[in-house]
């Protein structure tokens, strides 16, 4: 009789779950690489688990059950439609760059309007809260409005307690973000991408086409304008199965969307600290120069993604250039020139000093001077005119073999190396000789004027 030939399921008794868990992992670390030829293949992965493991079992075990894991079943998907307005879908990615000729890993913060698919993309060096904030409200400014609501994967930065659809509360600064825009946000299930199926192929379509060849920028804000660039060219392309341009629909629904607050919300993470006899104040294990009367004194640190401004009392004492290493710290010369002047002989040690990097030059000439304290004066000209026309006036008073701050002074002057600007007076008012005949008319019994 005829018969089906069927095959037996043999149970894998050497694929324990430790070797499972090996083989996931090996999986699972070639998703997160993004060098695409330098991923695991069956063979490497049985290598490894001979080597590593002591694996009895045969390759072709290992091979038919990555096969196994590789093959996933096909999904079926309900296609959506979003009204005008309706949605934005927010997702992080991943990219390599070249930023100062360093082979550099960035973030990109992409969203995209599920209406007109219109999209925004911007680069940070992180995923932290501030980058999460500051993306946000670029992107509002950008569309020129905000969704009713936005759409995220599982975003751990946004949210405090719950996870996916069960999110149960959001972090206080990205729930005041939501709030100060009058939006809402909703967080796909756990697994399911493909609710955000969007944004997900934003991600790829500006790895492959914008960062294919991969840029080469001295600034994230170089990087960042080649982005809004392309954010904009894009609204030239037309959608398979759509009848209008992404810029016709975006037009469509830019005016479907709540108008902007009147108000900028500030994209920072803010803290109160203490400025420590050092005059510095400590922010994220880092630490930044402050003017020296602050010392001992309470100031607020607000920190943003690329600037860490320091304030006090409603008025903006500091602000440097933020460092993402430990235990770094920033100087302004500026800031220990005051207490310079009454200790003059640290001026050889102080790491303010050194910090700045001054050349042999500068030094060649100081250690001629007459006394520490007319070091510090030249310091002082370094602030005022800075570094190269420093030089120059120290350059010329050399050459007539005056070595002191008064010809360095002389020199800058007579130069005009000055960098400080005078501001015209703007609307200037206008005052008019007093005309007093009418009081003397007055006084002599006339009529009142």
């Amino acid at each position: 009789m005829p018969f089906d030939k069927t095959s037996r399921n043999r149970q894998r008794t050497v694929i324990t779950p430790k070797v499972e868990e090996f083989i996931r992992e090996c999986l699972n670390e070639d998703e997160k690489e993004e060098v695409v030829k330098q991923k695991h293949t069956a063979k490497r992965i049985f290598d490894r688990l001979v080597q590593e493991l002591g694996f009895s079992g045969g390759e072709s075990t290992i091979r038919h059950y990555v096969k196994e894991l590789k093959d996933k079943p096909a999904e079926a998907f309900v296609p959506l439609s979003f009204d005008p307005g309706e949605a934005i879908q927010v997702d992080w990615g991943e990219a390599i760059i070249y930023l100062k000729g360093q082979r550099t890993k960035v973030h990109l913060f992409c969203g995209r309007l599920c209406f007109s698919a219109m999209p925004f993309v911007m680069a940070f060096p992180h995923e932290r809260l501030e980058a999460l904030m500051e993306g946000h409200i670029e992107m509002f400014e950008f569309f020129g409005g905000v969704s009713r609501r936005l759409i995220y994967d599982n975003m751990r930065t946004a949210v405090q307690d719950g996870w996916g659809k069960y999110v149960r509360t959001l972090n206080e600064h990205f729930r005041q973000l939501m709030v100060h825009y009058a939006t809402q946000a909703d967080f796909c299930n756990p697994g399911k991408a493909n609710e955000k199926g969007l944004v997900e192929g934003l991600v790829r379509w500006f790895r492959q086409n914008i960062l294919v060849p991969i840029p080469r920028v001295d600034s994230y804000e170089e990087l960042n304008k080649l982005l809004l660039e392309r954010c904009l060219a894009y609204q030239a392309h037309k959608i398979r199965g759509r009848s209008k341009t992404v810029g016709e629909y975006f037009a469509i629904e830019r005016d479907k969307l709540i108008p902007l607050p009147m108000q900028r919300m500030e994209p920072i993470r803010q803290t109160i600290a203490r400025c420590n006899t050092f005059s510095t104040v400590c922010f994220d294990t880092n630490r930044y120069s402050v003017p020296i009367e602050y010392v001992g004194k309470e100031v607020t640190v607000k920190a943003g993604v690329f600037e860490v401004a320091i304030w006090h009392r409603g008025k903006q004492i500091a602000s440097h250039p933020r460092l993402y290493e430990r235990n770094g710290v920033q100087y302004k010369l500026e800031h220990y020139l005051p207490l310079l002047e009454k200790k003059p002989r640290a001026v050889w040690n102080a790491q303010p000093v050194k910090a700045i990097g001054l050349p042999s030059a500068f030094w060649d000439f100081a250690k001629k001077l007459g006394s520490d304290y007319e070091v510090v004066k030249l310091l002082k000209l370094l602030a005022e005119y800075g570094l190269p026309a420093l030089l120059v006036g120290m350059e010329a008073a050399a050459s007539v073999g005056s070595y002191a701050y008064e010809a360095v002074r002389t020199k800058l002057e007579q130069g005009q190396y000055s960098t400080k600007v005078d501001k015209p007076i703007l609307n200037p008012v206008q005052i008019k000789q007093v005309d007093l005949s009418a009081y003397d008319s007055m006084l002599a019994g006339g009529e009142p004027a």
